[in-house]
Formats: C-alpha cells, structure tokens, sequence
C-alpha cells in the first residue's frame, strides 16, 4: 500500500507538442527536451493545421510555437488553439522580434515569448514556468512592450476603415472571422477574383501586410461581428 501512495504522488510530466516548419528544430528540440526532468514531448507538428490535429489528440499542457509557417501561420494556430483548449499554455519560439508579429500573437493569447536563440535549459525552464501559469519574455519583448505603453497617446484622427466601401467592410469582417477567400466569395456571393481586389484594397486602405493583421484591426476597431 505504502508503494502504491508513493507512485500516486509522483507529477505526471509536462505534456509539450512541437509545432514549427522546420524539422531539424523539431527533431533538436525533442531530443532535448526529452532528456529534462519532467518534460514529455508527446508529438510534432510541420503546420499549424496538424498542430490543431494533435493538440485534439494529445491534449498537451505546454505548445511551443513557431510564428512563421505556410499556410496556418502561428497567430492564427495560437488563436484557435485556444478557442479549443484555453487551459493549454502556447510559448512563442521564434527567430522574429518585430512588432507586427510579436504583438498579435500575444494578443492572440500566447502565453510566453522566446527567442530561437534561448539556450535549451531556458526553453525547458519557460515550459516548467508555464505550467505552473507563469509567463516569460524574452528581455527584447518585454523591453518592447514597455516601451509601446509608455508612447503618449496619439491625437484623435479620422480611423483608416473609414475610407472602406461597404463591400470592403464585408469583405473585411469576412477577414475578421477568419475565412478564406474562397469562404468569402460563398458568403458574399461574389467572384473569388472580386475577393482578392477587394481584399487587397483593405490592406492598402488600413496600411496592414497581411490577413492577420488586418483581422487584429477590425478587432481592435469593433468592426468584426
């Protein structure tokens, strides 16, 4: 009895999946990973699509992320990640520090922010950190973020959307949900081609690079529905 109470008092370790483009980071990461105290890698994931698809099937309480990837970036990973689990804890590993990507994906939801640069020792002690439910930023992020609150306030001006048509502002809260050009033409009952010129209006209207982005203003804005 008194060994059975010991082994139910041992911490399962921290489940952590992989999601990032590149498989030799992939493959280094686990090897390392797998070798500290308390720390599983259960799977890894090339896109953030699969990243999805493995998080439903392993649950993990700890996702390392990678920012820039084809298709589903890791915004927009991070984003319904945790529309699906919101007591997963996603960590930013990046090689990216500039504002339009740090930014969305903290307010997307990630949790802490590293850089590919972090020794290994660091990753492992961000992952313990997180699943104890506290965050870590890179010294640069953090600097960054207190930097940007500490900028005076902006004089009223005339918002950006408002140089929209009413079909870009369609098409833009399309954006704002996260559905595809393809998605939007059905919505809408429009030409795909007519998605894609309005589509790219909107980004030159508001001044944003791409999707995400202009989704994070529509947001910000109270335009989305």
């Amino acid at each position: 009895m008194e060994a059975i109470e010991r082994m139910d008092s041992i911490e399962q370790p921290i489940k952590v999946l992989l999601v990032d483009d590149h498989e030799m980071v992939r493959i280094g990461l686990a090897a390392v990973l797998n070798t500290e105290d308390g720390i599983e890698v259960v799977g890894e994931a090339s896109n953030g699509m699969e990243g999805i698809r493995l998080a439903q099937a392993y649950r993990p309480d700890v996702v390392l992320m990678d920012l820039v990837m084809e298709g589903m970036d890791g915004v927009e990973t991070t984003r319904k990640l945790l529309e699906l689990y919101p007591d997963c804890k996603v960590i930013v590993l990046t090689s990216y520090l500039d504002d339009g990507k740090m930014y969305p994906v903290i307010e997307a939801g990630a949790f802490s922010y590293l850089l590919k640069t972090s020794r290994a020792n660091e990753i492992a002690d961000a992952i313990r950190a997180a699943a104890r439910g506290q965050s870590v930023l890179e010294s640069q992020v953090a600097a960054k973020m207190m930097n940007r609150f500490r900028q005076p306030k902006a004089e009223a001006v005339r918002p950006l959307h408002d140089q929209l048509t009413d079909r870009e502002m369609d098409v833009l809260k399309c954006v704002a949900k996260g559905l595809s050009n393809q998605e939007i033409a059905e919505e809408l009952f429009i030409g795909i081609k007519t998605v894609k010129f309005h589509v790219t209006n909107i980004f030159a209207k508001l001044g944003v690079d791409d999707r995400t982005q202009a989704a994070i203003y529509a947001h910000k804005h109270g335009l989305a529905e």
